[in-house]
């Protein structure tokens, strides 16, 4: 399987991949993931919000144990960051049925690759699973735009789905007794360790600032004179750093807007996005830090901000007791 999946979205200028949602790539995942569902027989289904599914049983029997992830990526991605899920997914199905157990199952099993989950590309993560779940307005998401203007409504038609079907999805939630993920590790924090049990999820939210000035010759404009926003965003870069660092949490500017965006002009307006997350314990204080520098630079005459959107609010979520009886069962195979 990975040798089939690997070439697909990698970019070789960088080694990463850019499989983002509904773009020729991400086309080329899902297409893989039907194959693989219908080489073994599976129900292959795509419910209403582009998510994919794989049944091994009754898909209308209930209490079903749900496993997979993603296979889109976020900008120069690694390999394994989503994928993973979904292959082991399918190498589980696989070896309980080399080992004749397969049949034996009372709930149905199913595989699922959840589309749009990194939100590289319309800058929301987790579309297809927070629609399903009801979490994200629908009219909201079909308005969502890329960095080219189009439309997550137009870019779900073009790749033959309905983007007039998309939203909460009761009957689908119902079929859901289990959901279990394997994930690679992103950072550095198990160590040693072959492998962890998650507890919880960091909270993570989305924000989007939009620095405003006057645009200018650069060439003839005295310091004294300018209204950059530039300067803002700088400060407010290094601000959220800062802060981020006192709170043991993560603060990212990744992407920036910029126009007139010449190379001897002087901005009129930056616009970036800037997602934040901390532990559960964690200070949500960032944002507001932020929002201080803004209004500090302001008055310094780097130019102003009057504009904070909301992308995606966190949530703090803790996993249930029976992540403790997994943790005990996932140890005692190990030994």
């Amino acid at each position: 399987m990975w040798r089939e999946l690997l070439p697909v979205g990698r970019y070789d200028a960088t080694g990463g991949y850019r499989r983002h949602a509904w773009n020729a790539a991400d086309g080329e995942c899902r297409a893989w993931f039907r194959e693989q569902a219908l080489k073994r027989g599976l129900t292959y289904e795509v419910d209403r919000n582009g998510n994919q599914w794989a049944w091994f049983g009754d898909p209308s029997a209930g209490d079903a144990i749900v496993t997979g992830s993603h296979l889109d990526s976020v900008p120069d991605g690694g390999a394994y960051d989503g994928p993973l899920g979904v292959v082991s997914a399918f190498a589980a199905l696989d070896a309980l049925r080399d080992r004749g157990t397969a049949g034996d199952r009372r709930r149905p099993l199913a595989i699922v690759n959840f589309g749009d989950e990194e939100g590289a590309r319309f800058g929301v993560a987790c579309v297809g699973s927070r629609l399903m779940a009801g979490v994200l307005e629908p009219g909201h998401a079909r308005a969502l735009r890329d960095q080219d203007g189009v439309l997550l409504g137009d870019a779900m038609e073009r790749a033959g789905h309905d983007p007039a079907a998309i939203g909460r999805d009761d009957e689908r939630l119902a079929r859901i007794g289990a959901y279990v993920e394997l994930h690679v590790e992103q950072g550095r924090n198990l160590g040693d360790a072959p492998i962890g049990v998650a507890s919880a999820i960091w909270p993570h939210g989305r924000w989007r600032f939009d620095f405003h000035g006057e645009a200018n010759h650069a060439g003839t404009t005295r310091l004294e004179d300018r209204r950059d926003p530039m300067l803002a965003y700088a400060a407010t870069v290094l601000n959220a750093r800062e802060q981020a660092r006192l709170a043991g949490a993560l603060a990212t500017f990744g992407k920036i807007s910029v126009e007139p965006n010449g190379t001897n002009a002087i901005a009129s307006r930056v616009t970036v996005p800037f997602p934040y997350g901390c532990d559960l314990a964690g200070s949500w204080r960032c944002p507001n830090e932020c929002l201080y520098v803004i209004a500090l630079s302001s008055h310094l005459g780097h130019g102003h901000a009057d504009e904070w959107s909301t992308c995606s609010l966190p949530q703090h979520l803790m996993f249930d007791e029976q992540r403790a009886h997994f943790r005990g069962r996932a140890s005692g195979a190990r030994s």
